[in-house]
C-alpha cells in the first residue's frame, strides 16, 4: 500500500522525496485498518473481501490510488507487483468455490 501510495503522490501530487500529508493521513488510516483486519494473514482482496471496513470516503480514495498506481506497478516496483499477484492467487487457491 505505501508503494502504491507513494507511486499516486509522486504522479498526482508533484512530489518527490515523501508523500504529501493528504496522502500520509490515507496511508495512516489504511495501516490502523489493516492492523485491526480480523482476517489478518488470511485477508482477501479488498474487492473481494466479505467486510468492508474502510469508510466510504477512504474506500473511494483507496480506488483511485490503485486505479492510477496499479499499472505503473509493474514498472516501479516489479518484485512487489509479481508478490501481490502470486499472494491473491495463493488466497485465491485456497477458498472453496462457491460451486463445490
Amino acid at each position: 500500500m505505501q508503494a502504491m501510495v507513494a507511486c499516486y503522490c509522486q504522479g498526482q501530487h508533484g512530489l518527490r522525496a515523501d508523500v504529501c500529508p493528504s496522502c500520509q493521513e490515507l496511508l495512516d488510516y489504511a495501516r490502523v485498518r489493516l492492523s485491526r483486519c480480523r482476517f489478518q494473514q488470511e485477508k482477501p482482496n479488498c474487492a473481494k473481501c466479505p467486510v468492508h471496513c474502510y469508510q466510504a470516503s477512504y474506500r473511494e480514495q483507496v480506488k483511485v490510488v490503485m486505479r492510477y498506481a496499479g499499472p505503473r506497478m509493474i514498472w516501479r516496483h516489479p518484485w512487489l507487483a509479481l508478490m501481490h499477484l502470486l499472494a491473491a492467487h495463493r488466497r485465491s487457491a485456497k477458498r472453496p468455490s462457491v460451486c463445490e
